[in-house]
């Protein structure tokens, strides 16, 4: 079975250029790609800035995208900002990996489980991990070893599908490569250029798998409305279930 999924750093649905907030730009260029599996960071819930929008059902109720999950990361003095899952397959069994490092912002990475409907009636498991991860090296280094010693991770079985994604601040690649790679999970995408979505010079945004994974393809949107709708571009990649 294939699907497709798309990881993004929406910044909270304002724009990197004009910083006006229009959610519907995130919408439509979600809508264009019809995903069925969407990791969003900087997602706002309840913040002046973004209208005190629920944003997360704000999406996927435009995408009718009927599962999704968030997790608040930074509260602010009125509503917080943080991650979210949505998806077009049952999601279930929705855990947090604390991933804050002492006197650095607060995060966490947000983790689901898809189950996908195959032919025959035959059902796949999908385990989903959406992160945003700190700005600095050792921060990160530190964030992607807690999200591998998780016990998420740890009681899966080698075989079992995993996407790592997010907005991983991984500007060389060098956490990636060096993790990653030995905890067996392989680069969708490489370094792909997503920052600033007007003219990327940073590939901060990654997607890795594991498992019963095939990867089809992978790339950065390019749309006009991509570049103006977040000061990221968002992920692309299709996957099949084997």
């Amino acid at each position: 079975m294939r699907f497709q999924l798309i990881t993004w750093n929406i910044h909270k649905g304002i724009g990197g250029v004009d910083r006006k907030y229009r959610p519907e730009r995130v919408v439509e260029t979600l809508r264009h790609y019809r995903p069925d599996i969407v990791l969003l960071q900087e997602v706002d819930d309840g913040v002046p800035r973004s209208r005190q929008h629920r944003q997360v059902n704000l999406i996927a109720d435009a995408l009718d995208m009927p599962y999704r999950a968030y997790q608040a990361n930074v509260y602010l003095q009125t509503g917080s900002y943080g991650n979210a899952i949505l998806s077009r397959f049952p999601l279930d069994d929705v855990e947090h990996i604390e991933l804050t490092v002492p006197f650095k912002k607060r995060r966490r990475a947000l983790v689901g489980r898809c189950h996908l409907e195959g032919r025959g009636g035959h059902s796949h498991t999908l385990w989903i991990v959406n992160a945003h991860l700190g700005l600095a090296g050792f921060e990160r280094n530190i964030q992607i070893r807690r999200i591998l010693k998780s016990q998420v991770l740890a009681r899966m079985h080698d075989q079992t599908a995993v996407i790592v994604a997010g907005d991983l601040n991984d500007v060389w690649h060098g956490q990636g490569k060096r993790l990653f790679l030995p905890a067996g999970f392989h680069p969708a995408t490489g370094p792909i250029r997503t920052f600033p979505a007007i003219m990327p010079m940073r590939a901060l945004d990654r997607i890795y798998f594991r498992g019963r994974l095939r990867l089809f393809n992978a790339h950065a949107s390019h749309s006009e409305l991509a570049r103006r709708a977040s000061d990221h571009l968002p992920l692309i990649a299709e996957f099949e279930m084997v």
